[in-house]
């Protein structure tokens, strides 16, 4: 049986990730990046596709465990019947070769313990020819080595297939357990064995601890806020500047189900509201790292542009499956890759102009050919913009005129028009202006339902979608127009045990939408967007109560996947989600001013140099926006 996804703590190097569960065995690791095979894969099958456990000999999940402050070092703590004892498990920010410390530490007593490496390369599919070296042991299979040292007395066992060790630790005693990726070619141990994991751990703390303290939030509720900032710092790829949407595959939207996708790739539509995190939060040199990925990454024909990238900023993700695993308690397929690279969306290019506008508006040097390709996308969408696509969440059904696409098409045109006027570069304004002004229209027109009062998903559909929420927030309409008054008490029929679907479900058949059978739990994003809207129309006091609902479900170190089943109490879908992260951030910001406003003395909604300053979806509107057009 696998353990509930909220049973499982996030480690990061800042190049890959792993995934450790209260019973102290880390079930999922890629190396050497995110997107690598993972070579520890039992979270989606069993022990046999990989895993590295170290706890009691008994076994058991711990006690107690928590990240310590500020920090992404994970701290577990069992209880037995001859003593207590505390692991401490990290990755090192990478200098060299990824690494994975477990520093064992008696507390009282003593406790038998046992540390077993199962090494499954290829997706939890090789075994690994192990042997001994230097007091170490190595796997290897094909182009990887992973070497295991320790740096005390053990009694060593176990059968080929598995690297087993036990050893007794005593109150007061230590001993460490090191994990080195290396390509096998590589004949000697790797450096990172010969340094002591005290400097190792130490190194690490400063780390996370000087990061963290960069932050400008002071918000009420600093704790949920510094553990999404970590963890959206953690699943960036330090190299590039990219973020993955998540350092997993294949965790279900549906136990038993078939909506199980790889989440280990980069958004844009995730990546640029982290922009905007990033910014509103003291971070500007991780903002400037993922502008300069997203330039990269967006070069060439605007005709080319994709909802996902690689970490590198590589186009061909190929979607295949893995039968050998059986999956998330027996959700299959696992997929590997992302065909969602294929599809067509509209709604990217408006994400792509507003992170460029987004980042000049903050003094982030920008290359000079962006200008260039700002040009090339506008020339794009006037020719494209009315055509049908896949939308927001990629359905794998037909194509549709869906109004948050087309919304995206209004927030293109109108950010290439502000960075024409900051840059001095006006040639196109007017055509740009007209395009924005009739998309506005239409989209108020065509997307609006006047039955449901209410924006809804697709033009001539009558379903309503939570990302009708963003308006606001994109500049589209103000939060004080009746219209999003009315979508916002709309969006309540998408409510589902206090949390928001993102659409209407289908119950257990193929939905018409998506084109995917079974049904879906609530989005924790979504929720999040609703308490964000609920704070922007003025009911502070329900959006504080939406926000903390959402806050109440993370799990016992402050993480959260991508949905919450509230039937069923638990976690669903890839985890840690960055988009619930960063929707975490700010509704956390949005929630938080609204509140500020409401208090003695302030009648203004002005930003400030704390790092809460209003987002575009609380500013007025700008002359010609589509806040001027009525329905109808």
């Amino acid at each position: 049986m696998s353990a509930p996804i909220e049973d499982y703590a996030l480690l990061s190097d800042l190049e890959t990730a792993a995934m450790v569960g209260r019973d102290g065995s880390v079930d999922w690791l890629c190396l050497p990046r995110f997107d690598s095979p993972a070579c520890l894969a039992s979270l989606l099958g069993g022990p046999d596709n990989g895993r590295w456990s170290v706890a009691p000999l008994g076994g058991g999940p711990c006690a107690r465990r928590a990240y310590r402050p500020d920090t992404l070092l994970l701290e577990s703590v069992w209880e037995t019947a001859t003593g207590t004892v505390r692991v401490t498990d990290f990755m090192p920010p990478r200098a060299g070769l990824p690494c994975l410390v477990r520093l064992v530490e008696g507390l009282s007593g003593a406790v038998d313990m046992r540390s077993e490496l199962r090494l499954r390369f290829h997706q939890g599919r090789v075994v690994p020819w192990i042997r001994a070296v230097d007091r170490c042991a190595v796997a290897v299979a094909g182009p990887d080595a992973v070497w295991l040292g320790v740096d005390g007395p053990v009694r060593a066992g176990g059968a080929g297939d598995a690297s087993v060790c036990d050893f007794t630790v005593q109150a007061g005693r230590r001993l460490a357990l090191t994990l080195v990726w290396a390509p096998s070619h590589l004949p000697e141990p790797p450096a990172p064995l010969a340094v002591p994991a005290e400097t190792l751990l130490k190194e690490t703390r400063d780390f996370w601890r000087r990061w963290a303290a960069r932050s400008s939030y002071e918000g009420p509720w600093r704790d949920a806020v510094m553990r999404s900032l970590i963890t959206v710092k953690a699943l960036t790829f330090a190299p590039t500047g990219a973020i993955v949407a998540a350092p997993t595959t294949s965790l279900p939207g549906h136990v038993g189900g078939e909506r199980n996708w790889d989440y280990r790739y980069c958004w844009l539509r995730d990546s640029t509201r982290a922009l905007h995190c990033l910014l509103h939060s003291g971070y500007r040199d991780e903002a400037a790292a993922w502008v300069d990925w997203l330039v990269r990454a967006v070069a060439g024909d605007p005709a080319d542009l994709q909802a996902v990238y690689g970490v590198g900023g590589q186009r061909l993700l190929p979607e295949t499956e893995a039968p050998w695993l059986p999956g998330y308690e027996g959700s299959q397929p696992v997929r590997l890759g992302n065909s969602a690279a294929l599809r067509f969306q509209l709604d990217v290019y408006g994400e792509v102009l507003d992170a460029f506008c987004t980042s000049l508006r903050a003094g982030i040097p920008m290359p000079a050919h962006v200008w260039d390709l700002v040009e090339a996308m506008m020339g794009y969408l006037q020719r494209h913009w009315h055509e049908p696509d896949q939308g927001l969440w990629q359905v794998r059904g037909e194509r549709r005129q869906f109004v948050h696409s087309k919304v995206m098409v209004w927030v293109a045109a109108d950010r290439a028009l502000r960075m024409g006027r900051m840059l001095g570069r006006n040639g196109s304004s007017g055509e740009w202006r007209a395009l924005r002004d009739r998309v506005g229209r239409q989209v108020c027109r065509e997307g609006w339902d006047p039955v449901q009062r209410s924006f809804v998903q697709s033009y001539g559909s009558s379903t309503l979608d939570a990302s009708a929420l963003l308006m606001p927030r994109l500049g589209f309409l103000s939060c004080r127009d009746e219209r999003m008054r009315a979508t916002v008490r709309a969006m309540e029929r998408l409510r589902h045990g206090g949390f928001l679907r993102r659409y209407a479900s289908a119950g257990g058949g193929t939905h018409s939408v998506d084109g995917v059978r079974g049904p879906e739990a609530a989005f924790v994003s979504c929720s999040l967007w609703y308490a964000d809207a609920l704070a922007a129309t003025g009911r502070v006091e329900q959006a504080r109560e939406a926000f903390e609902r959402v806050l109440a479900v993370r799990n016992d170190v402050g993480l959260l996947s991508e949905q919450w089943d509230p039937v069923a109490g638990r976690q669903l879908g890839n985890a840690p989600k960055a988009f619930s992260h960063i929707a975490l951030i700010e509704t956390a910001l949005t929630v938080g001013a609204a509140g500020a406003d409401r208090a003695p003395g302030r009648n203004d909604r002005a930003g400030s140099a704390s790092g809460t300053a209003a987002r575009p979806g609380t500013r007025r509107p700008v002359r010609g926006s589509a806040a001027t057009p009525r329905p109808g």
